[in-house]
């Protein structure tokens, strides 16, 4: 999220000394309470000095005027609050604000001024003007924000500042500033579907079939009965054909682990939210909830793990619990390069695990990443994040020659990826990765040699 231009005059924000030490109601007068005595004063004056009658009666009006405005003052300063309703939602989803203002006072506000700024991905109305309302004695009124999110991410609704003129205007609070309310905005899940059976199934219980016998639903053979076999599985056709107990053997059904490794060394690509162009981290992200969407709906296992300064991990879980929490795990996503050079431990994959590396592929130490978790042994995918036509920036002053000897250079990176056993496949939603996951399950099934 970019930087936002900081509020206008219409509502000051107050200094930090302000902020620490005013704690109870603050108001002051106004500079129409100034002229009023101003003006009152100078005619009492003339009027005794001149001896004129008319120049008292004259201040009479504006005596009276003050005095009746001033007989009740505001002790209790102003209340402002921030609400947004973020149940469910996703990029392009309707999103509903509303700044409060709350008067706990007596003393009905004449003029409330507010603003409040919001996230550049938050498309609200008429979010960026200044509002004026009025609010009763112990009374509060609300200003509504809507529109769309075009981006996911936690975006804010706020800061929201308010100035209240109270008694006619003579009165006026100190502008109250309220922190920003954040708004969970979900990536939006292309649709996504894999066919293929996983490279190697580790858990006890699943929907895909295993090399192992054991209970499941699928027919492996029938075999002689032997102690422990249970009476519901004896095939009494081949029983009775032979004269001895016979039992069908199945295969057992399990579960798989997919760790989705998500490379943020950098950021390519302008975002145009939802329905403009997708950056690479943009790419990344709705990809990595559309494969973790599928293969817990499948009752797999699934991980997510970042490449990059911190190395973030979110460890193995399945079912819907895990699926809400890899929806909050990528909201956080951000560019995290690093600028020496990073030892990825593949120890921390599991051996069985299914990797699917998420890179846009345009630093050195991506490759190296892929080429180390191949040798290891583990099942990768790497999934190819870069968007059409997109370019480093650090390269954006290239000429196009320069920018076209790059791309022939990135090409032979991925060359070398495959001839290293690393399948690579551009990110193109459903059916991405059928064709990929066919060959590593392949891979996986034919025998090893010493």
């Amino acid at each position: 999220m970019t930087d936002q231009p900081p509020l206008r005059t219409a509502v000051p924000p107050p200094a930090p000394e302000q902020l620490e030490t005013w704690s109870g109601p603050s108001w002051v007068p106004t500079r129409a309470l100034g002229r009023a005595v101003l003006l009152t004063g100078v005619l009492l004056v003339l009027g005794v000095v001149l001896g004129r009658v008319d120049l008292v009666l004259l201040a009479a009006p504006f005596a009276i005027g003050t005095a009746i405005h001033l007989r009740r003052t505001p002790r209790s300063a102003p209340e402002l609050i921030i609400d947004a309703d973020e149940e469910h939602l996703v990029e392009g989803g309707h999103v509903t604000a509303s700044v409060t203002v709350s008067n706990p006072d007596v003393v009905p506000y004449d003029l409330v001024v507010v603003r409040a700024r919001t996230s550049r991905w938050l498309n609200l109305e008429q979010a960026d003007r200044p509002f004026g309302i009025t609010v009763p004695a112990d009374g509060w009124a609300a200003v509504e924000l809507s529109g769309d999110a075009l981006r996911w991410g936690r975006q804010d609704v706020g800061p929201a500042a308010a100035r209240v003129a109270a008694c006619g205007g003579l009165l006026a609070s100190r502008p109250v500033v309220t922190p920003p309310r954040g708004v969970r905005v979900y990536p939006v899940t292309e649709p996504f579907n894999a066919t293929e059976a996983m490279p190697a199934a580790a858990g006890l219980v699943g929907n895909h079939r295993s090399r192992r016998m054991g209970e499941g639903g699928e027919l492996a053979g029938v075999r002689p009965f032997a102690p422990g076999d249970r009476l519901r599985r004896i095939d009494w056709r081949v029983s009775l054909r032979t004269r001895d107990l016979h039992v069908a053997s199945t295969l057992s059904d399990r579960d798989a682990e997919v760790v989705l490794l998500l490379d943020v060394l950098g950021e390519v690509g302008l975002s145009g939210g939802v329905a403009g162009s997708a950056s690479v981290l943009d790419t990344t992200v709705r990809a990595a909830a559309a494969i973790a969407e599928h293969y817990l709906q499948r009752g797999d296992r699934v991980s997510l793990l970042e490449y990059g300064a911190t190395a973030r991990r979110l460890r193995p879980a399945t079912g819907r619990r895990q699926y809400l929490t890899v929806l909050e795990w990528l909201l956080d996503v951000r560019a995290d390069p690093v600028e020496h050079e990073q030892d990825f431990g593949a120890h921390h994959v599991s051996s069985d695990a299914l990797v699917v590396v998420l890179t846009p592929l345009i630093d050195p130490r991506a490759a190296d990443m892929l080429a180390q978790l191949a040798q290891s042994g583990r099942y990768v995918v790497a999934v190819d994040t870069l968007p059409d036509g997109a370019a480093p920036q650090v390269r954006s002053q290239w000429t196009p020659l320069a920018t076209r000897l790059w791309r022939i250079e990135r090409e032979n990176v991925l060359g070398r990826l495959r001839e290293h056993g690393v399948p690579v496949v551009s990110w193109a939603g459903a059916g991405s990765l059928d064709l990929v996951l066919r060959d590593v399950a392949r891979l996986a099934s034919a025998p090893r040699g010493r």
